[in-house]
C-alpha cells in the first residue's frame, strides 16, 4: 500500500531543500482549494503546469487500465467537466534534469517512482528531462517530495516559465569543445529557477549550451537563448565567454536563432540572461499564444533593436551578488574517473564489435570513452534504471547524463572495462547497438499519450527501427549515420525540422474516411547545432512511410557524390524529382476494400471519422473541397520551389495564394459561387468558419486562421527570404488545419 502524502511529508521532513519543501506544501494547499471549488480551474492549470503536471490523452474516454473514465464530484459537490480531467484520470509528470546530469541515487529514485506511481517506465525527452505517465494528481505531492529529497525538482518543467537548461552531454570530455560548459549551464539553471523576473512570461523560455559550433549535441540554434563556448585573447590572456544566439525555436513554424553577440564574457552570462528575460516579459505577446514565443518578438523588432533594448535593460539592473557567486560555486565542478585508464579491447567480434563501433565515443582524456546507452523510443524500465545505477557506481563516479536524442551516456568509462560494461548492459536489456545511427530514431509521445497527437509517432518509430534493424547499412556509413525524427503533430516535439528524414503527423480524408498521414520533411541539418531547417514536401499515408525511408535511403546510397551529405543531396536532386519518387505512395489505395491504410501503427482500431460512404463505379466521389485543398497543396509546393531558387517575391505571393485557395475550398462547401476576390474569400471565411469556430482545431483553436489574416495584411510585400520561408511554413499549417476542418465536416456534394 502506497504511503500517503502526509506520511511522505513527515518521513522526508528535513531531507528536502527548504524552498522546495515549502513550494510543495503550497501546491498541496492549492490542490485542496481547487477540489473545493475555491480556486479557478484556469489558474490552477497554470499552477500545476509550472510544477510539471500535464493532462494526458485517453482515447474513447478509456483509462490506461481499460476502465471507463467517469464524471466524478469534488468534495464541494461540483462536477468535473466530463472525462479526461486531471481528477478522474492519470496524467503526466515532467521532471527537470538540468544538463541531463544524474547520480546513481537519483536514478534509483526515478525507478521507485516509475514503479510505484506510473506504469513502470520512465521516458527521456528531447530536452534531457524525464516524464512519468499515468500519474494520478493526488499522488503528485508525494512524487515531488521524494524527488526533492533526491535534489531533483519539477518546478517550471512546464508552463510559461524557463524550461530545463539543456547542455551538451559530452561537455568536459569532447575533443572538439572550446571548454566545458557544464558549470555555466548549472549556474544559469540555478539562477533563473523561480527568479522574480521570469514569472510573467507570455510563453516558455528555453536555454541551451554547446561546447562547440560544429556538432549538434547542444542545439543552440533551436533555442530562445543559445550559448556556444568561445574564448577571446587580450594582452596575451585568454578569457572565456560565449557566442550568444537569441530567438530560435521549432514548434509549428521554426525560427533559427539570431546572433546576439560574438562574445559575451562569462561574468555577463547571468545578468544578460536576466535582462533578456525582462525584455521578453515586458514586450512579448501575452494574449495571442501563437505569437507569444520570444522568436516572434526578435523577428518583429529585428535583432539590432532587440539587442539595444536588452543592453539598455542590462545597464539598469541592480548588481546581484548571485551573478558571481553562482558562477564561482558552479566552477568548482570537476569530474574524475573511478578506474584507471585502459586500452581498447583486442579483436572484438560479433554484437560486441558492432556495439563498440556505434555506442562508444573517445574522450579527450586518453584511455577513456563515453558510452551511449541507446533507449528505443526513449523508454527505460524501473529495473533497467536500477541496473544503470549499479553500473554507474561500479565503473564511474556516477557520471551519467541524458541526451537530447533520448538516450543515456556513461562518461569516464575506462577502455579496459568496455567488455564488462557491455556485458552488464546486455544483461539489463540495455546493450542494443546503433546509438546515433539511423535506427536511433527520436520521437515524441504522439497519439500514445499526448492530447495533440494526430498520428502515431511512436508506432511508426518502432516499425522503422524493426525494418532498418533487419537491413545492414554498415557498408555505407553515410546512410548508417542519417537522423530520423518523428513528431505526432506539427509542433516539432520530435524535432523533425532538423532531421535528415523528418516526419510529422497529419490527417487526410480518403474515400470519406479519415486516414493517418505524415508530412515528409526534407532538407534539415542536425549538425552545426541544428544548422538548417527542412521544409515539408508532401503528405504520405502513415502505413507507406517505411517505403518512403527505403526509397530515399537507397537513392542516396546509390547516387550520392563523394562526401555529399544528405541535405546537399536533397538540394541537388531537387524537390520535384523527390516528389516524383514518392508520388505513388501518396495516392489512395487501388483496392477500396483494403482497410490496412486506415489504421495507424501499433493501433488495431480503424482511424476513421465514421461511415461516410465510398464512391461507386469507376472512381471515387470527389468534392470541390478536396479539389481545392489539393490545388492549395500544389501551390505551396510551388512556393517552396521558388524560395529554393531565390525567387523570394514569387515564393511569398504563391504561399499567400495557397492559403487563399484552401480558405476558398472550405467556403465553397457553404457557398459554391464564391468569387476569386481575396477580400471576399477572407470575409466569407471569417464569417462562416472563424466567427462560428468551425475552423477551430480542438487544441490549436483559431491559431492557424490568424496566419491567413496576417498574410492578407502583408500581401503587398515586399518579402524577405526569412519572411517568405515563414509564410510557406504557415501556409502548410493553414492547409493542414483546413484538411482537419474538412475531416470534421460531413462530406459535401460531389462534382
Amino acid at each position: 500500500m502506497k504511503a500517503s502524502n502526509a506520511q511522505w511529508a513527515k518521513e522526508l521532513s528535513g531531507k528536502m531543500p527548504e524552498d522546495l519543501s515549502r513550494e510543495i506544501d503550497i501546491f498541496e494547499t492549492e490542490m485542496a482549494l481547487r477540489k473545493q471549488g475555491k480556486l479557478d480551474e484556469r489558474l490552477f492549470a497554470e499552477t500545476r503546469l509550472r510544477r510539471g503536471i500535464y493532462g494526458q490523452r485517453y482515447d474513447n474516454g478509456q483509462r490506461h487500465d481499460g476502465k471507463k473514465v467517469q464524471e466524478v464530484a469534488y468534495p464541494s459537490g461540483e462536477l468535473t467537466k466530463g472525462p479526461n480531467t486531471m481528477w478522474d484520470a492519470p496524467g503526466m509528470q515532467r521532471i527537470k534534469i538540468p544538463g541531463g546530469g544524474l547520480n546513481a541515487a537519483q536514478l534509483e529514485t526515478l525507478a521507485d517512482l516509475a514503479e510505484e506511481y506510473s506504469d513502470g517506465i520512465a521516458h527521456v525527452t528531447t530536452r534531457q528531462d524525464f516524464q512519468l505517465h499515468y500519474i494520478h494528481i493526488e499522488d503528485t505531492p508525494s512524487v515531488m517530495r521524494r524527488l526533492a529529497a533526491a535534489k531533483i525538482t519539477t518546478r517550471e518543467a512546464c508552463g510559461n516559465s524557463v524550461r530545463n537548461v539543456t547542455a551538451c552531454p559530452y561537455a568536459g570530455t569532447c575533443a572538439d569543445e572550446v571548454f566545458d560548459v557544464t558549470p555555466y549551464s548549472r549556474a544559469l539553471s540555478k539562477f533563473l529557477l523561480g527568479h522574480p523576473d521570469t514569472q510573467n512570461l507570455g510563453r516558455k523560455f528555453k536555454p541551451a549550451f554547446s561546447g562547440c559550433s560544429q556538432h549538434a549535441c547542444g542545439l543552440a540554434s533551436l533555442h530562445d537563448i543559445g550559448m556556444i563556448a568561445a574564448t577571446q585573447t587580450k594582452n596575451g590572456e585568454e578569457t572565456r565567454g560565449f557566442e550568444m544566439y537569441v530567438g530560435g525555436g521549432l514548434g509549428a513554424v521554426p525560427y533559427q536563432a539570431k546572433l546576439f553577440d560574438t562574445f559575451v564574457p562569462q561574468e555577463e552570462l547571468l545578468p544578460l540572461a536576466q535582462a533578456i528575460a525582462r525584455v521578453f516579459a515586458r514586450l512579448g505577446e501575452k494574449k495571442n499564444r501563437s505569437r507569444a514565443r520570444m522568436k516572434f518578438l526578435v523577428q518583429d523588432l529585428g535583432i539590432e533593436r532587440f539587442k539595444e533594448l536588452v543592453l539598455e535593460e542590462r545597464r539598469g539592473l541592480a548588481p546581484d551578488p548571485r551573478w558571481t557567486a553562482y558562477l564561482e560555486s558552479a566552477q568548482q565542478f570537476e569530474e574524475a574517473p573511478l578506474r584507471a585508464a585502459g586500452e581498447w579491447p583486442q579483436s572484438p567480434s560479433g554484437a560486441f564489435a558492432r556495439w563498440l563501433a556505434t555506442n562508444t565515443r573517445p574522450q579527450k582524456q586518453e584511455g577513456y570513452v563515453v558510452v551511449t546507452v541507446a533507449l528505443p523510443l526513449g523508454d527505460i524500465t524501473a529495473n533497467q534504471l536500477r541496473s544503470l545505477a549499479d553500473i554507474a557506481r561500479q565503473f564511474t563516479r556516477e557520471t551519467v547524463r541524458t541526451t537530447v536524442e533520448q538516450n543515456f551516456v556513461l562518461r569516464w568509462i575506462s577502455k579496459s572495462d568496455l567488455q564488462q560494461v557491455y556485458t552488464a548492459l546486455e544483461a539489463a536489456g540495455l546493450g542494443e547497438a546503433g546509438g546515433g545511427t539511423i535506427i536511433d530514431i527520436v520521437t515524441c509521445p504522439g497519439t500514445d499519450t499526448c492530447k495533440l497527437g494526430i498520428s502515431s509517432s511512436r508506432g511508426l518509430a518502432a516499425e522503422l527501427r524493426k525494418r532498418l534493424g533487419e537491413k545492414s547499412f554498415e557498408l555505407n556509413e553515410s546512410v548508417d549515420h542519417l537522423h530520423i525524427k518523428i513528431s505526432g503533430c506539427f509542433n516539432s516535439c520530435g524535432q523533425h525540422h532538423v532531421a535528415d528524414l523528418g516526419f510529422y503527423g497529419v490527417s487526410r480524408k480518403v474515400a470519406g474516411y479519415a486516414m493517418p498521414h505524415f508530412q515528409v520533411v526534407l532538407g534539415g541539418e542536425w549538425e552545426h547545432n541544428g544548422g538548417s531547417y527542412g521544409l515539408p514536401t508532401m503528405a504520405i499515408p502513415s502505413k507507406n512511410i517505411p517505403e518512403v525511408v527505403t526509397r530515399l535511403t537507397e537513392r542516396y546510397a546509390r547516387d550520392r557524390q563523394a562526401g555529399e551529405n544528405f541535405k546537399d543531396f536533397i538540394k541537388r536532386v531537387g524537390k520535384p524529382e523527390l516528389k516524383n519518387i514518392l508520388d505513388d505512395l501518396a495516392r489512395p489505395p487501388a483496392d477500396p476494400t483494403d482497410r490496412s491504410l486506415f489504421s495507424d501503427w501499433g493501433d488495431p482500431r480503424e482511424y476513421s471519422l465514421g461511415d461516410m460512404g465510398t464512391g461507386e463505379c469507376a472512381g471515387e466521389v470527389v468534392s470541390p473541397v478536396e479539389f481545392g485543398l489539393g490545388a492549395a497543396e500544389r501551390e505551396v509546393f510551388e512556393a517552396q520551389l521558388a524560395w529554393e531558387k531565390g525567387q523570394v517575391e514569387q515564393a511569398g505571393k504563391a504561399a499567400y495564394h495557397a492559403m487563399l485557395q484552401a480558405a476558398k475550398a472550405l467556403v465553397m462547401s457553404d457557398y459554391p459561387l464564391i468569387s476569386d476576390d481575396p477580400d471576399r474569400i477572407i470575409s466569407e471565411f471569417r464569417t462562416r468558419f472563424y466567427d462560428t469556430q468551425k475552423f477551430f482545431d480542438p487544441f490549436a483553436g483559431g491559431k492557424f486562421a490568424h496566419y491567413l489574416f496576417a498574410a492578407q495584411e502583408h500581401s503587398g510585400g515586399p518579402y524577405t527570404s526569412d519572411s517568405a520561408r515563414y509564410l510557406i511554413e504557415e501556409a502548410h499549417l493553414f492547409i493542414e488545419a483546413a484538411h482537419s476542418c474538412y475531416n470534421r465536416m460531413g462530406t459535401p456534394a460531389a462534382v
